[in-house]
């Protein structure tokens, strides 16, 4: 059986005596599984994004807890300039990374430069997807693939009837699953897992495959 890799919850850090990153400390409840506070951190914009980095980290072996590596999600982009004010430079000075939708670049670059670590994203470990996340893991499993996932899910009929929605005539088959992914509470993250399980390890979308290289 595989263990699954230990991850962190969301934390809410304060600096120890103003110790730094070597005084960091997270409430009760808050570290991870060891009781140890994070050594990096990893933000990214929903559940769904961390859903789908910690699956693939946990099967391409990667232990994310062990690393120290915090995956966060922000609760959307536009939360980026909050977050890099407490965990980087200004605020934990933690070393950061991250993976944004393309549409966001813009608002991670300023935050970044702000902070005065520059707008190159990639050069510091901020990863673009094309579209979003469920647009890279569609490409990469193709829409036979993704199609096999959510009859696995047990939403085969499900996704049938909403295929005959009006609104969604004509539109092209990715266009539709991704719009299908996010119909329903919770289905984000669900599916980020449960693509990512079911994902070719050779054809883990770029973005994904640069930022787990990154963080470990």
């Amino acid at each position: 059986m595989r263990r699954r890799a230990a991850t962190y919850g969301l934390l809410t850090c304060e600096p120890a005596g103003g110790g730094g990153p070597a005084g960091a400390r997270c409430e009760t409840g808050q570290m991870d599984e060891r009781g140890s506070a994070p050594s990096r951190v990893v933000l990214v914009e929903g559940v769904s994004d961390a859903s789908a980095l910690q699956t693939l980290a946990a099967r391409t072996g990667r232990d994310l807890a062990a690393g120290g590596v915090l995956v966060l999600p922000m609760g959307g982009a536009t939360n980026i300039g909050h977050f890099v004010d407490r965990y980087g430079p200004h605020g934990l000075a933690l070393p950061l990374a991250g993976l944004c939708d393309a549409g966001e670049r813009g608002d991670f670059s300023r935050a970044l430069e702000r902070a005065g670590l520059g707008a190159d994203l990639e050069r510091r470990g901020f990863f673009v997807c094309v579209a979003d996340l469920e647009d890279e893991l569609i490409r990469a499993l193709g829409v036979a693939g993704v199609e096999q996932v959510i009859a696995a899910e047990g939403e085969i009929r499900r996704y049938r009837t909403f295929l005959k929605q009006p609104a969604q005539q004509g539109r092209a088959s990715a266009h539709q699953l991704r719009r299908f992914i996010g119909t329903r509470s919770g289905a984000k993250e669900r599916y980020g897992r449960a693509l990512s399980e079911a994902l070719d390890l050779s054809r883990v979308p770029r973005p994904l495959d640069q930022l787990l290289s990154w963080m470990l």
